[in-house]
């Protein structure tokens, strides 16, 4: 969010500590040794650990036959699959299949949160394959749009049950019409609700090739929104995205993937550290392009039409369109469509088609992790069978990245020293200190008041901003609790800290809110030194909006983790526990915007809540 858009402040409190109480889980677990402990005793031998890392791929592969239809029964030993040319060894192919009714029945929806507790985690009813409907009016025209919305309605109306759907619109922004939800009469009411009429305004007014970079511009940068909200969701995502046209061909290498592909980092037992696998799930968002303008005519045949466009040129452009389509939905495993009016029976078919599919698990041969493309090929032992996957992936080299974040660290500690500040310590170990408070306020030597510094649209800015699409990549609870006396600041003294209020709204009465945050950590990405710590940045953000979407209100904090071995266990299991206060004016329509940001991952979890929304009185329990 650039910079310019918030107010310089000073430093906010946020305070976090991790809760180091051991559990069950951890007291059955072998203590980790003390960070003083750099030798065994002499009575024993030196003992060796062993920890070997591997790098394992996923991949999501849809088979059909040639008429379209599932084909399913599959084993391991029917496909066959290369990486660069080189044969790769499969490990297992997991055959899914559509979940029934009595099925997603079974599944266990989440409790209802106590008073004045929020959460950005949404339950997903469909934990094998999800449909996420993309109505695009950004390069689709009205009288397009008008005949979608019908179509769409119309399968709404006989959707099979058990199909899990969201609906997501594109004009001057990404926007979420409807969260997933398997609730016909829901998905119906959003489609046919205000909440998806388009916006009129134009992203730019300038020259056609300002006017279509601008238009792709928002395109990327809404499609990686999407990604990052439907990171916290199991299973495969078909993203059927209807559009008339996709603005890339001039622009040389088009869209791209904007999905990211996922890591983690397993054991053989939960909490086990050794014998580690570096899991790269691919993508599992395929994208399903459909031309919205159905069958097209050649103006030159189109009586009606008063264009002086020649059939050569409708058909050069056209083929151009398909071929972006085609291009976009091979690079993600899905497939395009065009010339077809059928539009409802095409969501039928993709929704039925992608919940049958079968998941990949080989050990890739080539360990050089150098960030280039890396091109797979699969083919099943079968006559006449259509495959549908990812054509490759990128060996992103996840230890130059390790390297640079240690040597930020290692200037985060030649900084401390040089300002005469003790270098980062380690966490009491829980075998031998009490748990600290996780309430306790302990301001982290990295606050800062500057607000926050990305640029890019997609990132924390964007996600930061008001009515954006919330992202899943980290799931957090948040509960709040509200001061009952009202404050006002004296217009001669100085503002206390956590009263930033900007313009009109300084000289106002407000209350102050207290945040509790807890973070999962599991999603965070953390850097691992010889002395055995692990070392990581997450930020918080908490921004107040007024209801025509001016700032009020802004502080960003930042949490430098140096973690040992237990804590860091107990931290994946409990969760990473932070705690803020902000002000907000009494009077008014306010919405408060919490984030939470793994720099070292580039993860990110945030959450929108109207304040009139957390009651007065109610409190929140301490963790």
């Amino acid at each position: 969010m650039p910079s310019s858009c918030f107010p310089s402040l000073v430093r906010p409190s946020l305070a976090f500590a991790f809760a180091a109480a051991s559990s069950l889980a951890l007291a059955q677990t072998p203590a980790a040794p003390s960070a003083t402990q750099t030798t065994a005793p002499a009575s024993q031998p030196p003992v060796t650990t062993l920890s070997v890392t591997t790098r394992e791929v996923l991949l999501d592969v849809l088979v059909t036959d040639g008429y379209g239809r599932p084909v399913t029964g599959l084993k391991a030993s029917d496909f066959t699959l290369t990486e660069e040319g080189t044969p790769q060894t499969i490990r297992s192919a997991q055959e899914h299949h559509p979940m029934t009714p009595a099925e997603v029945a079974k599944l266990t929806s989440t409790p209802a949160l106590p008073p004045n507790t929020f959460t950005n985690y949404t339950p997903l009813r469909n934990t094998n394959a999800s449909t996420v409907i993309l109505l695009d009016a950004l390069d689709t025209s009205i009288a397009t749009q008008m005949v979608l919305r019908e179509q769409v309605i119309a399968y709404l109306k006989n959707m099979p049950p058990g199909a899990s759907i969201a609906i997501f619109q594109l004009d001057t922004e990404m926007r979420l019409i409807q969260g997933f939800s398997s609730d016909p009469q829901t998905l119906l009411a959003a489609a046919k609700s205000k909440r998806d009429m388009p916006s009129l305004l134009k992203p730019i007014n300038g020259a056609n090739e300002q006017y279509r970079r601008a238009r792709r511009e928002i395109l990327r940068d809404g499609m990686q929104m999407m990604g990052r909200y439907l990171a916290g969701f199991p299973g495969r995502k078909n993203l059927i995205w209807f559009t008339g046209e996709v603005p890339l061909t001039i622009f040389g290498n088009g869209l791209g993937n904007p999905f990211k592909d996922s890591f983690s980092v397993r054991g053989a037992t939960p909490g086990d550290f050794d014998d580690l696998a570096d899991v790269l799930t691919l993508s599992r968002v395929a994208v399903y392009p459909i031309d919205s303008r159905g069958l097209e005519v050649s103006p030159e045949f189109d009586v009606a039409s008063r264009s002086h466009s020649s059939h050569a040129h409708f058909e050069a452009r056209q083929a151009f369109d398909h071929m972006d389509l085609d291009t976009v939905a091979s690079m993600t495993g899905g497939k395009a469509y065009y010339n077809t009016n059928g539009l409802k029976d095409v969501i039928a078919q993709i929704v039925d088609t992608g919940s049958n599919y079968y998941t990949l698990a080989y050990s890739t041969t080539n360990k050089e992790w150098d960030g280039q493309l890396r091109h797979i090929k699969v083919v099943v032992d079968r006559q006449g069978v259509t495959l549908q996957h990812r054509q490759g992936y990128y060996a992103i080299n996840r230890d130059a990245a390790e390297q640079r974040q240690l040597a930020a660290l290692q200037k985060r500690k030649e900084r401390a020293a040089n300002a005469n500040q003790p270098a980062p310590q380690t966490p009491p170990q829980p075998e031998t200190a009490a748990a600290p408070n996780t309430d306790a306020a302990a301001e982290s030597p990295d606050d800062t008041g500057a607000m926050v510094h990305h640029s890019s649209k997609a990132g924390l800015a964007g996600a930061m901003a008001l009515g954006a699409v919330a992202p899943t990549e980290i799931v957090f609870t948040a509960r709040l609790a509200a001061d009952d006396t009202v404050a006002k600041l004296d217009k001669k003294a100085p503002p206390p800290p956590n009263t930033f209020l900007r313009p009109p709204y300084d000289g106002k009465p407000f209350r102050t809110y207290t945040i509790r945050i807890q973070a999962d950590a599991r999603k965070m990405k953390l850097t691992q030194t010889p002395d055995g710590l692990h070392h990581g940045t997450v930020e918080f953000v908490a921004v107040v909006y007024d209801q025509s979407g001016g700032l009020v209100n802004s502080q960003l904090s930042t949490a430098s983790l140096d973690l040992n071995d237990a804590t860091y266990r107990q931290m994946l299991q409990t969760g990473f526990p932070a705690t803020a206060q902000i002000a907000v004016p009494a009077k008014g329509n306010f919405f408060l915007r919490l984030g939470v940001h793994d720099v070292g991952g580039d993860q990110i979890g945030a959450i929108e809540i109207p304040v009139d929304q957390v009651k007065l009185g109610a409190g929140v329990q301490t963790p």
